[in-house]
């Protein structure tokens, strides 16, 4: 049994419930909602969206905001501007290519604008069921470097180390274990080694990625 299999095995079992933090119920909630997660806590998008999606209901009424006052509504997530427009266009571009509908491919899902990797691969695995890569948040960036599954810091690179050392069957839960340790013993400033259930698996690396 390799390493990477034996981390998400101790994992699984410390954090059995962990699944996407994200509250949405459908497909362009949750894009919508992955769009705005960048840089920003998913406690504070899910926040700000519990408005957000009473007044935005549909791929026509995010394709139809005014750019101005859609800023403000989600502001407190950060990089607002780049974030407002690309979900605008986003949501105009579903309209015009995809017949109203969020794209169900990797290729279909990158090609809108703010959408990379990551945000594909959380939409597709979280609304259709579809597993086709794994999601690099920023925890499981730095889990991945610091813990030694991944000698990588670029995401996409990252992915790939990810999705060659475990099955596939794997490859969607092992996004949001990483991420729930992250959050709750391998943070970034002070990770609590004395806590961790992994700690005499992990290699230690204390560069911040």
């Amino acid at each position: 049994m390799n390493i990477a299999i034996e981390i998400y095995k101790i994992l699984q079992k410390e954090y059995s419930k962990a699944k996407i933090a994200l509250e949405y119920k459908n497909a362009i909630q949750l894009l919508v909602a992955t769009i705005l997660s960048a840089q920003c806590t998913d406690a504070r998008v899910n926040i700000v969206t519990k408005t957000l999606f009473k007044k935005y209901k549909t791929v026509q009424d995010f394709a139809q905001a005014d750019l101005k006052i859609f800023e403000q509504e989600i502001r407190s997530t950060g990089f607002y501007h780049n974030k407002a427009k690309n979900i605008i266009n986003a949501a105009k571009i579903i309209l015009e290519k995809f017949n109203g509908k969020v794209p169900d491919t990797m290729e279909g899902l990158i090609s809108l604008p703010g959408v990379a990797r990551k945000t594909a691969n959380i939409v597709l695995s979280n609304a259709f069921g579809k597993v086709e890569g794994i999601a690099v948040d920023t925890h499981v960036k730095r889990l991945s470097y610091r813990i030694g599954l991944s000698d990588n810091v670029e995401p996409e690179k990252i992915e790939q180390d990810l999705m060659k050392s475990l099955p596939k069957e794997i490859w969607f839960k092992i996004s949001y274990l990483l991420i729930e340790h992250g959050r709750k013993i391998c943070t970034a400033k002070k990770p609590l080694c004395d806590r961790c259930v992994i700690e005499k698996k992990c290699k230690k690396r204390i560069k911040s990625v």
